[in-house]
């Protein structure tokens, strides 16, 4: 069972999320893990990070997202990672540039299959603790923290005023 075990607030600067867009009709069974499997397969996260991706100057910068977004009511999931703004992106590859702000950010704690599809769960923790979110996104971040099998914790983020 998924437990948030930490939150709090992170200023992040202006910032160029880089990487593919996948819509629901990309889910495979439900979900976007197996393009996950195609970026880890391909080399995809060493391609940005040759690029600049993940040298922002916040704690962890340099790991992988998983940016959700509506859209003109399109849902989107993209999987890619933050680079400096202004960062060039990749052939192939596309980018949102995103401003600063606050992140209200939530530890995610469990095995592996419980801590994913828990954005409702911390948003409801996260107004509860008096942050007022912003619904322009959110984002899975996966740091040296997520370490599978074992249990993990992933990182789940909101804009917030």
């Amino acid at each position: 069972m998924a437990e948030i075990v930490k939150t709090y607030r992170q200023s992040v600067p202006a910032t160029r999320f880089i990487g593919k867009r996948y819509l629901n009709s990309d889910r495979v069974d439900g979900m976007f893990g197996a393009h996950w499997g195609e970026w880890h397969s391909k080399g995809w996260f060493d391609v940005l990070e040759k690029q600049g991706a993940g040298k922002g100057a916040w704690e962890d910068a340099d790991a992988q997202i998983g940016f959700m977004r509506t859209k003109g009511g399109v849902f989107e999931y993209w999987i890619g990672m933050f680079a400096p703004a202004g960062a060039e992106a990749p052939e192939g590859f596309d980018c949102v540039d995103l401003p600063a702000c606050d992140l209200g950010v939530c530890w995610v704690s469990g095995k592996m299959d419980d801590v994913f599809m828990q954005e409702e769960a911390c948003a409801k923790r996260l107004a509860g603790e008096g942050f007022e979110l912003l619904d322009d996104f959110c984002c899975e971040r996966y740091t040296m923290r997520f370490n599978p099998p074992d249990d993990v914790i992933l990182d789940i983020c909101f804009p917030v005023k």
